[in-house]
């Protein structure tokens, strides 16, 4: 159980982050790994409870206590073997997830959890580090050929291991680059780009072949959804020449504020400023969404918003306002609760921290100017019964704005990739196929899955992969039925 008295005499550590003031003028990673010794100490907090919540609490399960143990005993080398049969990409998750596992550390009840995501992000670098991250091919091929559209993390694991299973796998993406929102909805301070290559790279080796610049279906795809395609693939071509297609398109369609004034000059799609940005910092032309200089307004109270905030912080904007219609949380709840699951307290965000105006309960209700945008009306509200939402007179105000960014979440998969296979949607216009029994995750089209927030609706990269790794397994049981 990791040391005999270490969740009694350690102190939680979290990784070290950069001061404000330094990572604001650039945009790579500003959070560091932990060393050997810190990330041995943090896992010997572990107490290897009975019941491990913390697994049960994570949709990969990993096996966290048998992990922590490893790392306490200094056998990185075990702990990555072990992490690695639940999570094809623990250096993502390691970075980004938002730790659903430490909600259930049962150490939290007490005290502080165990700092399990930058323990995961530390045996995941620390294993490439030493080259124990290989290319892993089928002895067996199968000569069964799958189709996936999509590369963000759901298709990028199922992707894996469908060819571990002797599948052939082809990734069909309608852009440039391999791997969907993290490629280009995750900023680079937070997510360096040069891990998805490097994984992309281990893919190609384990035989996943992806064409990119692919649009599969048809180009008339719904405003805000990005597309570099140079040329169309139609779902008849792909079920002709596939034995199976999994899509795995993510939640692409932006929420939009149809408001008085939406026209005007100025107001965004988040994508299309976080889009942008990616592709400067890759290389490509610079950002034309200019906020340097400028007052940003930015909708909506998630990490899309939040990824909003510390890239115009970056981009020198000289004021960041973010309106977040959900009333505030408190900034601690009774741990019991919730307990194992995730708790509704307020959480303050590195980007929120850099520099950023937060209003709760503030609703928009008109965008202002003339040709380009110059502000926003706002109301305060209160929340009620069945999320009924109340205006309270008096509360009306406005907020000067050059630049608006709407990150109001996403609303489902582009319906022009479910029409292309005439398939069935729930209420909300994800692809309909259930998450669980036999027909798992296969769609209304009986070759033809889905896995992801294309499926689920927009959620967790943690999600997707576990989405992704559960979809290959229902394909390959129904494969060796052909």
């Amino acid at each position: 159980m990791g040391f005999a008295r270490g969740f009694l005499e350690i102190e939680r550590q979290d990784p070290s982050k950069e001061p404000v003031e330094v990572r604001i003028k650039h945009f790579n990673e500003f959070i560091s790994a932990f060393s050997d010794k810190t990330a041995i100490n943090q896992a010997g907090r572990c107490m290897d409870c009975g019941i491990p919540f913390c697994s049960h609490a994570c949709p990969l399960h990993n096996v966290m206590p048998e992990i922590n143990q490893a790392v306490c005993e200094g056998n990185f080398a075990l702990a990555y073997q072990l992490l690695s049969c639940s999570n094809n990409f623990p250096e993502i998750t390691g970075r980004i997830c938002p730790a659903l596992c430490e909600e259930g550390c049962t150490l939290s009840l007490t005290n502080k959890a165990v700092s399990i995501k930058g323990i995961e992000r530390k045996i995941a670098d620390w294993a490439f580090a030493q080259g124990l991250v290989k290319a892993h091919s089928a002895e067996v091929k199968t000569g069964k050929k799958v189709a996936i559209v999509g590369s963000g993390p759901a298709a990028l694991a199922c992707a894996q291991e469908l060819v571990r299973l002797g599948h052939q796998a082809t990734i069909f993406e309608k852009n440039d680059r391999a791997g969907g929102l993290l490629r280009y909805g995750i900023p680079d301070f937070k997510l360096s780009k040069t891990l998805i290559d490097r994984r992309v790279r281990q893919l190609e080796r384990e035989g996943v072949e992806f064409r990119l610049s692919t649009l599969v279906g048809n180009k008339t795809l719904e405003a805000g959804v990005h597309n570099d395609a140079t040329q169309v693939v139609s779902a008849d071509e792909l079920l002709a020449q596939f034995d199976a297609v999994v899509l795995c398109p993510g939640s692409e369609v932006p929420r939009d504020l149809k408001l008085d004034g939406r026209e005007l000059k100025g107001i965004y799609f988040a994508l299309d400023f976080l889009i942008a940005q990616n592709r400067e910092n890759n290389g490509d032309e610079a950002n034309p969404i200019d906020v340097r200089g400028k007052q940003v307004v930015v909708i909506g109270g998630g990490e899309t918003a939040s990824d909003c905030i510390g890239t115009a912080i970056r981009k020198g904007a000289t004021k960041v306002t973010q309106l977040d219609y959900h009333e505030k949380l408190p900034e601690s709840v009774e741990v019991t609760d919730y307990f194992p699951y995730w708790q509704p307290k307020l959480r303050t965000s590195t980007s929120q921290q850099e520099g950023c105006t937060r209003r709760f309960a503030c609703s928009t209700t008109k965008f202002t100017g003339k040709g380009t945008v110059d502000g926003v009306d706002t109301v305060q509200v209160k929340w009620g019964p069945k999320r009924k939402i109340t205006p309270l007179p008096g509360t009306e105000d406005h907020i000067a704005a050059d630049i608006v960014l709407i990150a109001m979440g996403y609303a489902h998969p582009s319906a022009a990739l479910v029409q292309a296979f005439d398939l069935k949607t729930d209420a909300r216009g994800n692809v309909l196929a259930p998450l669980n029994g036999e027909n798992a995750y296969r769609t209304s089209h009986p070759r033809v899955f889905a896995a992801g927030d294309g499926r689920k609706g927009q959620s967790l990269v943690v999600y997707a992969l576990s989405e992704g790794r559960q979809c290959a397994q229902q394909v390959d049981t129904y494969l060796r039925t052909l």
